[in-house]
């Protein structure tokens, strides 16, 4: 069946169970971006629990949330194999293993290893392989269906903390984490919602094909038998060259390389990255400390939350007017150098007022940095390598996520002073908004030198970009509009 006819007969898109799938999706990513959030809640208790420093300590959601941004290839790996139904129920599984696993640990390298590796890499399947599923079932409402299951990831951040603190309170940590390895099982069912599309003719869309699991059973049936040396070489040559795609598929160097906006757009999240997730890790026991009680100190992380749900569709909104239209990248780095900025308020006092305070413009900039962070990554790399692109860019990202909060933690012990913290966010931050905002500036004005170099002073509106080509261009087919705002930042 031709392209245009399997677009048409896919029924289920945008309407009827694509619904429910949505609201599936909603229910997944609060069950795994948002469950990273109530870690805070757990981190003195650990603590004590394992006489253990604040560097070791916060190893546990470091290694969390660093698998689940920098699983992605991988999960891309199983959805292509499975089908995104089986790796968003896989992911559930795992997740609930981890959790209800850490619930028996005796030292913290255990818990490394269960609710941090395998409930990570369990939630990165789950959250990816749903987006996935997503994109299935939306096609004309695509953009308006990621807007809302974005919003799962705020009530998360305000549901989770709160639910914490209630349950650490009342059956301590242990029972606590055996209890969200059940809660964690609901990916499972939200995984039996997101039943593959079936095309009128009855096939499903994203099966594997049997001619190539017959050619790979071909394959190793051959080298079972004992193949002949020279074809032996052949395949291992033919290997070689299958990972080496497979590794440009999904995590795309020669973009990196060839593309500055991608390059410069990279090494900026990558290095914001390290400061912006340490408040996460640390604002909770740094109120503890400074005299705020328990359930007060959880409430900060839900007030973030519960202020993302309202002010990210606004940002989201904001960013799509056309004045911002190749330019979404300066409003990111507003965001960043806010949220940066913001840190200096805990740092001039601890009151519970003043953290709110804090809490409320932190949740500004950060609904602004979740917005816009993909969108951006969308504006400086062309469509159709995009996945390869976002692979490299998750896998980057969660270096930092890994090693910033144990490198702050180090700090805190040695200096003993949690306002290093702050301290430390802050300045990778703004020096990360710095950097991107003056490359950015920089790399338009030689865009702007060189195709003055080229064309007529007299005609100005070949120096502002435009949703449409000026000129055709014979080596494309059908090229979306957002490639040629790609070309505005390569």
């Amino acid at each position: 069946m031709s392209q245009g006819g399997t677009r048409g007969a896919a029924k289920p898109q945008d309407r009827g169970w694509a619904w429910m799938v949505l609201l599936a999706a909603v229910l997944l990513q609060g069950l795994t971006l948002g469950f990273p959030s109530c870690i805070g809640v757990f981190f003195t208790d650990l603590q004590h629990e394992f006489q253990a420093s604040n560097s070791e300590t916060s190893w546990f959601p470091s290694i969390m949330v660093a698998v689940l941004h920098g699983g992605g290839p991988l999960c891309s790996i199983l959805v292509k194999r499975f089908g995104y139904r089986f790796a968003v129920m896989l992911g559930g599984l795992l997740s609930s293993v981890g959790m209800v696993s850490s619930s028996f640990c005796k030292s913290l390298g255990q818990l490394y290893l269960t609710a941090g590796l395998i409930t990570g890499l369990g939630s990165c399947f789950s959250f990816q392989a749903g987006v996935t599923a997503l994109g299935h079932y939306f096609v004309r409402w695509q953009a308006l269906a990621n807007a809302m299951a974005s919003t799962g990831v705020s009530l998360g951040f305000t549901l989770w903390p709160l639910l914490s603190q209630y349950m650490l309170d009342e059956m301590g940590w242990r029972n606590t984490f055996l209890i969200f390895g059940g809660i964690l099982l609901n990916c499972c069912v939200c995984g039996a919602i997101m039943r593959p599309v079936r095309l009128a003719s009855g096939s499903l869309v994203q099966l594997p094909r049997p001619g190539e699991d017959s050619g790979r059973r071909a394959e190793e049936a051959q080298l079972s038998n004992g193949a002949s040396s020279p074809h032996l070489k052949y395949q291992q040559q033919n290997r070689k060259t299958a990972c080496f795609q497979m590794l440009q598929k999904y995590l795309a160097f020669d973009i990196f390389c060839q593309n500055k906006g991608y390059q410069i757009y990279t090494i900026g999240v990558t290095w914001m990255m390290m400061g912006f997730v340490l408040p996460h890790v640390y604002l909770v026991p740094y109120a503890i400390q400074n005299g705020v009680e328990e359930r007060k100190a959880a409430l900060l992380i839900s007030i973030i939350g519960f202020i993302n749900i309202f002010i990210r569709p606004l940002t989201g909104l904001l960013s799509g007017h056309r004045i911002f239209t190749g330019r979404r990248i300066y409003l990111f780095n507003l965001a960043v150098l806010l949220c940066g900025l913001s840190n200096f308020i805990c740092i001039v006092s601890a009151e519970f007022s003043v953290l709110i305070v804090y809490c409320v413009i932190l949740s500004i900039a950060m609904s602004g940095i979740g917005a816009l962070t993909f969108q951006v990554l969308m504006d400086v790399v062309e469509m159709d390598r995009f996945s390869s692109a976002l692979g490299l860019f998750t896998v980057l990202e969660s270096i930092t996520l890994l090693i910033g909060p144990p490198l702050t933690g180090l700090l805190v012990d040695i200096t003993n002073d949690f306002h290093y913290v702050f301290y430390t966010s802050s300045f990778l931050l703004i020096s990360a908004a710095l950097f991107m905002g003056l490359s950015f500036c920089a790399l338009e004005k030689k865009r702007n030198l060189k195709e003055a170099s080229k064309v007529p002073l007299d005609n100005p509106s070949r120096y502002q970009y435009n949703d449409t080509p000026t000129e055709p261009q014979p080596e494309s087919q059908s090229t979306p509009a957002v490639v040629y705002l790609t070309k505005y930042w390569s």
